[in-house]
């Protein structure tokens, strides 16, 4: 498909991925980046939601570097026929589409395994098998169900993370599905389907607190509330609030912690304090240590209280907003950005995996691609001539080059969703 690139993982792994919006652009993404060959299928005129969203493109610039976008209609026979010679030579079909759609297109995959010994399907979906396997699901809609929510709104104010974490997460699950069952297929060759549930991994992120009930026969309190009465298990662990108006998280998880915090704060008569030599003790006297503390901080700086933790090797982190890291020291220093230029207007910084391999050097092959952008090349890399790919042009089996942003506000049935 293309040139392999060496140095990488998954130099030589083709993929074709099916995926949409959020959810299974990032398990294709997090493959292209370990170096397969990610051929993203769009539908012509349409293509994947994410270039409409009124978010400026935001989550299509993040989520498809380093793929190759094959504007086809799978919908038709010439379509089918086209997609069975990509996956002659494929190793995994990624998709996000809801459960059961590639069987009635007739592409699924006991139709791929006879003609494609080995191949490997992986989905996406609401849910894995069960009686809520057929309904249409979200990331929302998970985080609520999985009792994500619950734990991390205040109490009766379920409240959803500020990212797409369910989605992400479940891509990442599924990656690791597609790297066990690739291992599976060198040592026996044989394929198989891979399934991930976005429900399913809300339920496994929650799972210290159905532990919990379970021991305790209580519905867990949520983390809000928890936090606020000092229940989290630590006598300091929580924000404050600084002079300049920023907020710092301090997090004290030890006694050494304790001894090096007071000493750096000068609260050495708490050193003394044999009422406060155990986090037991602290946790219970919480109520008449935390507002002195928000008191003395309060009237620092983050930059000062921040140098003074970092002198005692303490843990703490900023309170950041999404703008703010941009310009953090680590993040800039340590080389953790690709940078992205779409539209060859805007240079944006982009989080890489947050995953070093030995040997591995992460960077941009490719930008995110404008809506079949690499239909010709993919083609005559299968073996279309020339005119052959013109006449499937005239006929709108394919799209050649459109656009990044802002194509054709088509209806998307009901077939693309999770």
């Amino acid at each position: 498909m293309t040139e392999a690139i060496s140095d990488l993982p998954l130099s030589g792994v083709k993929v074709v991925e099916l995926g949409h919006i959020v959810a299974g652009p990032s398990a294709g993404l997090m493959l292209a980046d370990l170096g397969a060959d990610v051929v993203k299928i769009e539908q012509p005129g349409v293509g994947d939601a994410a270039r409409n969203m009124p978010n400026h493109g935001s989550t299509f610039f993040f989520l498809n570097r380093n793929k190759r976008s094959l504007a086809l209609d799978l919908k038709s026979k010439q379509g089918v026929e086209v997609f069975e010679r990509l996956i002659l030579n494929a190793d995994v079909v990624l998709d996000n589409f809801s459960p059961g759609q590639l069987d009635r297109w007739g592409i699924g995959f006991e139709w791929a395994e006879k003609i494609r010994p080995g191949i490997i399907y992986c989905s996406i979906n609401g849910f894995l098998d069960g009686p809520y396997k057929s309904r249409p699901f979200l990331d929302e809609l998970a985080q609520m169900a999985g009792g994500l929510a619950f734990m991390t709104g205040p109490a009766g104010q379920p409240l959803r993370a500020g990212a797409s974490i369910v989605d992400i997460g479940a891509a990442t699950y599924a990656v690791i599905g597609i790297l066990a069952a690739l291992m599976r297929k060198g040592a026996s060759g044989k394929g198989g389907v891979v399934t991930a549930g976005l429900f399913e991994t809300a339920v496994f992120w929650v799972g210290q607190h159905i532990s919990r009930a379970q021991i305790t026969g209580k519905v867990p309190e949520p983390l809000p509330v928890r936090a606020m009465g000092g229940q989290m298990g630590w006598g300091v662990y929580q924000i404050f609030q600084t002079r300049d108006s920023r907020q710092i998280f301090i997090a004290l998880t030890s006694n050494r912690h304790w001894i090096r915090f007071c000493k750096a704060l000068g609260l050495t008569d708490w050193i003394a304090d044999p009422e406060l030599e155990t986090n037991s003790q602290r946790v219970a006297a919480h109520a008449r240590i935390i507002p002195r503390l928000a008191e003395l901080i309060a009237g620092m700086d983050f930059d000062d209280i921040a140098a003074l933790l970092d002198g005692e090797n303490l843990p703490y982190a900023p309170v950041n907003n999404p703008s703010d890291l941009l310009s953090d020291a680590h993040l800039n220093q340590g080389g953790h950005w690709l940078n992205v230029n779409p539209t060859g207007e805007m240079e944006l910084k982009m989080p890489m995996m947050p995953v070093v391999i030995e040997g591995q050097s992460h960077r941009v092959v490719r930008q995110p691609p404008r809506l079949g952008e690499h239909t010709d090349e993919i083609l005559e890399e299968l073996g279309y001539t020339t005119s052959e790919i013109r006449s499937m042009k005239d006929d709108g089996l394919v799209q050649a080059e459109g656009g990044l942003l802002q194509v054709e506000k088509g209806s998307r049935s009901d077939e693309f969703s999770r």
